[in-house]
């Protein structure tokens, strides 16, 4: 079981912090998501495999390194996920990007899948999911399980806020996934939201409450 990577970054908290604040409005919120999904991925991006070249420079030829052979795709869980792509695009903009919906139904709290469009060639990428919150897992497990399924062999999930529950239930059900998480918050109340967590990261993100 790979142990998950809490990302203590003074610019990270920081934001974390602005987002929990109940007065951040959805433009300024959106704005916070992808900022600290851009410092997220210059995380988990870190063991990438490198190549040296030789690159002409107007002044002379240098040895220096690019990305060797890795290929990557990011994969948002609607809805909360699709606000963390552009993030992620902005350091890796040839990426691919899949897409899975899922929804938690509201008496059983388990996820249900209404969506699945993937790049053709999924098999042949590293895979990052992105879900803003990692509340019970359900909806990361199925994800991944969705993913391992079309013959992803290499995946990493980010959210910024988790709950132990959640950081619990994927690290068990999936041990070979490395989990990259901006903070750790103290539990799940009875409706299965984290506290203190930062209310329902789509709602805030798209402005539907």
């Amino acid at each position: 079981m790979l142990k998950p990577m809490l990302m203590d970054h003074p610019l990270i908290q920081h934001k974390i912090s602005l987002l929990r604040d109940k007065n951040t409005g959805p433009k300024e919120f959106r704005e916070l998501v992808g900022e600290i999904s851009t410092l997220m991925c210059y995380e988990a991006t870190r063991d990438l495999p490198l190549k040296e070249v030789e690159i002409e420079t107007p002044i002379a030829v240098a040895k220096t390194k690019i990305i060797s052979g890795t290929k990557l795709a990011f994969v948002p869980i609607f809805r909360a996920g699709l606000g963390m792509v552009d993030g992620m695009l902005n350091l890796v903009p040839t990426a691919r990007v899949g897409h899975i919906g899922l929804y938690r139904d509201p008496e059983t709290h388990q996820p249900i899948q209404y969506y699945k469009k993937l790049p053709v060639d999924i098999d042949k990428r590293e895979v990052i999911v992105l879900d803003p919150m990692l509340a019970t897992g359900g909806s990361a497990v199925d994800a991944i399980s969705l993913l391992k399924e079309a013959g992803v062999k290499t995946i990493k999930f980010m959210c910024i806020v988790a709950s132990p529950e959640g950081m619990k239930a994927l690290s068990e059900a999936h041990p070979d996934v490395q989990i990259y998480c901006g903070v750790l918050d103290e539990k799940l109340n009875d409706d299965k939201y984290i506290v203190p967590g930062l209310g329902d990261a789509g709602d805030r993100i798209f402005g539907t409450k």
